[in-house]
């Protein structure tokens, strides 16, 4: 190899080189300006949410609140497939709410354990021949059952299974009120939950949905719908939800409900306006992510039709609810609710950028599609980039150790602020354990838990079947809940 031939390789080499550095260095920006995005998005939505939540308790501490015998009839739907451990104290914790007028229909979505049985025994049902209007798509009704728990009425479908937004279907086709409440069967509404969540509905006339707060009830006991003691779970998994559940619930929903922004209502917690569900054809039973499609889909209806309307966020209606307790469990809940996610956003892509829908369009829904449906393949993307530029000398590594723990101590401190928050305006007590438990769970969420949780979401839509309509398989535990009333 003679001279000129060496030194054109060498060229060579060298501007392959220049070339790795600068896309490593472009991607390098893209990155960090990303995690600015969501450090930005994170701080001003647990800063508005804390205020609020404070600035509510100082509303109830300092004014008496006139108490207006004014309900809205409402039926609570419970769809439940294999539910027998959890759904009597799931029916008592109903029977018990501070509400007027409201009836409970149960769905059994062919069930194969003995869900039918517990539920006709715990309350003495009787069989009856009622006709069905069907207004929305659903299997066909087997058996009807009535009763009542306590002074309310209850009525209980069985049929086929056919998912769970068949069941909530069948619920709607039965439900004689004018609004509906859905619940997950192994969920205990809070004694005030009901009155929380049809707030909006008497200060504003034109809410067609409100999404209420979803709360983990491992941990916890319960009385007649009232805490009467809490805790955080001894188990890591359910432990660190806590903490996910409470930033989520208290931090994006309520930033955005202040513009009419959000595009989810948790399936184990909402009320939705009846008449127009019917309109924009109920569930959608090609979906695993039902809840937020319905959400979605009542935005692009209402928009469409030039409807003035609103979809609230009621933070103090609590619903306590389950959260699997192991890392299997929890990635299979996570592998579905993206997936749902992925649906929703892909049905409804018209969305984006797109005038007609405001903030709805260049708020909510970038957000889900950069930081909720992307930022698994966007996170773990920037990882490998920065290993790469490690593995080629094109980074400074105490630069870059001090900016992740950086962002790390500043994900945890926001965590921490919206969990010490809830706790807080909620009047709980918690233990010096806990309180230690909390800031290293903390801590473990955002530098570990988050990226396994990534590469489960990453991998959610490899094989993924457009119309599979399986229920959640998640192991039950029996509710820490007494009740003193009667049956």
């Amino acid at each position: 190899m003679n001279m000129a031939n060496f030194l054109g390789i060498l060229d060579t080499g060298v501007e392959a080189a220049a070339v790795v550095q600068g896309f490593l260095y472009f991607v390098g920006i893209l990155f960090v300006l990303y995690l600015i995005g969501y450090s930005t998005f994170l701080f001003l939505s647990v800063t508005v949410g804390s205020s609020m939540l404070y600035k509510r308790k100082r509303e109830d501490h300092y004014k008496n609140w006139l108490m207006v015998d004014c309900y809205v009839p409402v039926t609570i739907i419970v769809p439940a497939h294999n539910e027998s451990v959890t759904i009597v104290d799931s029916l008592q914790s109903l029977g018990t709410l501070e509400y007027s007028l409201y009836e409970i229909v149960v769905v059994n979505d062919g069930s194969t354990d003995d869900t039918v049985d517990v539920v006709v025994d715990a309350f003495d049902l009787k069989p009856i021949e009622r006709p069905i209007r069907y207004q929305v798509p659903c299997e066909r009704a087997e058996a009807v059952w009535i009763g009542s728990v306590g002074r309310v009425p209850i009525t209980l479908v069985s049929k086929a299974n056919g998912g769970k937004s068949d069941a909530l279907n069948m619920g709607i086709n039965v439900s004689q009120f004018p609004y509906f409440i859905c619940i997950d069967a192994d969920s205990v509404l809070q004694y005030d939950s009901l009155r929380e969540i049809t707030a909006p509905l008497i200060e504003q006339d034109n809410v067609v949905a409100v999404g209420g707060l979803v709360r983990l009830s491992n941990g916890i006991t319960l009385k007649d719908g009232r805490l009467t003691n809490y805790s955080l779970p001894r188990k890591l998994i359910p432990a660190m939800q806590v903490l996910e559940y409470d930033r989520s619930f208290l931090s994006a929903r309520i930033l955005l409900d202040q513009f009419n922004g959000n595009l989810i209502i948790s399936g184990a917690f909402g009320l939705f306006k009846k008449d127009l569900v019917i309109a924009v054809g109920g569930y959608d039973l090609d979906t695993v992510g039902e809840d937020m499609e319905l959400v979605t889909k009542l935005h692009v209806f209402c928009r469409t039709n030039n409807m003035n309307y609103r979809i609230r966020y009621a933070a103090d209606a609590i619903c306590w609810s389950q959260a699997p307790e192991t890392l299997r469990e929890l990635r299979g809940q996570r592998r579905r609710w993206h997936r749902g996610l992925w649906e929703c956003m892909s049905k409804h892509w018209r969305i984006f950028a797109n005038p007609r829908y405001g903030l709805v369009s260049f708020a909510s829904y970038s957000y889900f599609l950069i930081y909720e449906l992307l930022s698994p393949f966007i996170e773990l993307f920037g990882l490998v980039t920065v290993f790469i530029a490690f593995a080629f000398n094109f980074i400074n590594v105490p630069f870059m150790i001090m900016f992740f723990m950086i962002y790390a101590v500043f994900g945890a401190v926001m965590s921490l602020t919206a969990f010490f928050s809830r706790v807080q305006t909620r009047d709980l007590k918690l233990s010096f354990k806990d309180v230690v438990k909390a800031i290293l769970l903390s801590l473990f969420e955002i530098t570990v838990m988050r990226f396994i949780l990534a590469v489960t979401r990453m991998m959610a839509l490899i094989g993924h079947r457009r119309k599979e309509r399986h229920w959640e398989h998640v192991t039950r535990q029996k509710i820490d809940y007494t009740h003193t009333g009667a049956q």
